[in-house]
């Protein structure tokens, strides 16, 4: 398979596939261990409302920004920024695609954790176990997250390694809708329980006044952000081997909509037998032990405490493999078309990034501290990505974009200019706000006397630190990575 010609014969073979495989990169652990605790966190019904809202003033205009930029460009993050607004800028797409690769060595580790979890489930292992201490066992284990890590890396090059037709469309085919009928089934029987009518109460009926507070609204922007992929590249990526004739904006729709609903569906799991198992007073503690308690120690003792409890546990570990897979196979993706971008065959291309994700996400296994370092750097990087992209599409004329990359042949749902207001003014508006909020966190709450301090976990300092060291970095090598990308 030629270099130049892999889109043309490596594509996705129908939009159900298509669409599959962005749900794939959409729907990851945080849709099922974040989003049940941010909601029930922040006023349950009442944080819908604004989660809707950025949904579409957030995520579906920059899923549409990055479907249009790849299916246009046929190229990866960072050749794609170079070739449609100039070389000079093709660093950027390059941090697009750092920030993301940046998360693909932690997240392996977070797919090896809960691989562990699906394996010990299935073998009957946490069977009437303390999980408070056999999750401290585990996780503190030198050897343990190691092998996880290691083999959800190979799981994730395994496929990767087949391209798009025959890899990962055929991954996603069963990836997404087992994942979807098990969150169905474990919805299902969480709303049987005595007491659940109390939580699905409290996620479906907003109480208005708490609307007035901001917080709210910064959390389901944050959520909205980080839940449906918008922002990483790996929609882009994707897009590059999309059909001439794919309806851009339908696919988007329908890719926040369907992330939405299986969050939704998260939701309807597990805060039904939070509220229906535990007393009230007890309900913040749970939700308060942040996303590795509320998941690994918390759900398997509530899952213990129902009929049938040890099947639902296998059955939501397997949910969790499900779609940190999907998620880690498109991040291996991505950065795999950034190398065949630079002239690496598919095969040496994906080998190399599986052993450098497995390098460099052992410090994350080996030790916690600096696995959630990472994830509040880059985590927060995401939305640096998602105004990199709204500059792009400034810089190529919001009205020429919308008019040439997104309403073109086949499509059917067009965009008016309200698309252009929300590029140029509304997604900079709420990127100021909520890394203002977040930066504001960290002073005030999680290092008031060490904010500015690099080497802390989440102080602004080490964002800082990390961003402004790959960019430099990017800048110098920035003639040459378009000597390589786009001679």
């Amino acid at each position: 398979m030629g270099m130049k010609q892999d889109y043309k014969t490596d594509v996705f073979s129908s939009r159900f596939t298509l669409l599959l495989s962005v749900l794939g990169i959409a729907i990851g652990t945080g849709n099922i261990w974040r989003f049940p605790r941010i909601i029930a966190q922040n006023g349950g019904g009442t944080f819908i409302i604004p989660w809707i809202f950025f949904l579409f003033t957030w995520s579906i205009p920059l899923i549409i920004i990055e479907f249009s930029i790849g299916r246009k460009t046929r190229k990866g993050t960072a050749a794609a920024v170079g070739k449609l607004i100039g070389n000079n800028y093709l660093w950027m797409g390059a941090f697009v695609g750092f920030c993301s690769m940046a998360i693909m060595f932690y997240y392996s580790v977070v797919m090896g954790w809960c691989l562990h979890y699906a394996i010990a489930a299935g073998t009957g292992t946490l069977h009437a176990v303390n999980f408070e201490q056999y999750w401290t066992g585990f996780s503190g284990s030198f050897y343990k997250p190691l092998i996880y890590h290691f083999l959800a890396m190979v799981l994730a090059v395994a496929v990767t390694l087949r391209g798009i037709a025959r890899g990962i469309e055929k991954a996603n085919l069963i990836l997404i809708p087992l994942l979807f009928f098990i969150l169905l089934f474990a919805a299902a029987k969480s709303l049987t329980l005595p007491g659940s009518l109390d939580g699905l109460r409290f996620l479906f009926i907003p109480k208005l006044n708490e609307l007035l507070n901001y917080k709210i609204w910064l959390e389901a922007l944050s959520q909205s952000a980080w839940s449906t992929g918008a922002g990483w590249g790996l929609i882009l990526t994707y897009a590059v081997y999309m059909k001439r004739n794919e309806d851009i904006v339908v696919n988007s729709v329908v890719t926040g909509i369907g992330d939405s609903i299986v969050s939704l569906l998260a939701a309807l799991a597990i805060i039904p037998i939070i509220f229906s198992l535990l007393p009230h007073d007890q309900v913040d503690v749970v939700l308060s032990s942040g996303n590795t308690g509320l998941t690994f120690i918390w759900i398997p003792q509530l899952f213990e405490k129902i009929e049938g409890g040890y099947v639902l546990m296998l059955l939501f570990f397997i949910t969790l493999c499900c779609a940190a897979l999907s998620s880690l196979i498109a991040m291996v993706e991505l950065v795999t078309r950034i190398f065949m971008d630079a002239g690496i065959s598919r095969k040496k291309a994906v080998y190399t990034i599986g052993l450098i994700g497995f390098l460099c996400g052992i410090p994350s296994a080996l030790k916690i501290e600096f696995l959630n370092n990472q994830d509040w750097t880059w985590g927060l990087g995401l939305l640096l990505n998602g105004v990199f992209f709204t500059y792009v599409v400034i810089q190529y004329g919001s009205t020429r974009f919308r008019k040439e990359l997104i309403n073109s042949e086949g499509t059917a749902l067009r965009v008016g200019r309200w698309f252009e207001y929300t590029v140029r003014f509304i997604i900079p508006l709420e990127f100021v706000c909520v890394i203002g909020w977040w930066f504001w966190q960290s002073v005030t709450v999680f290092e008031p006397q060490e904010w500015w301090n690099p080497f802390h976990t989440t102080s602004i300092g080490t964002c800082i630190m990390q961003w402004g060291s790959v960019i430099i970095i990017l800048l110098l090598l920035n003639r040459w990575l378009c000597k390589k990308m786009l001679a």
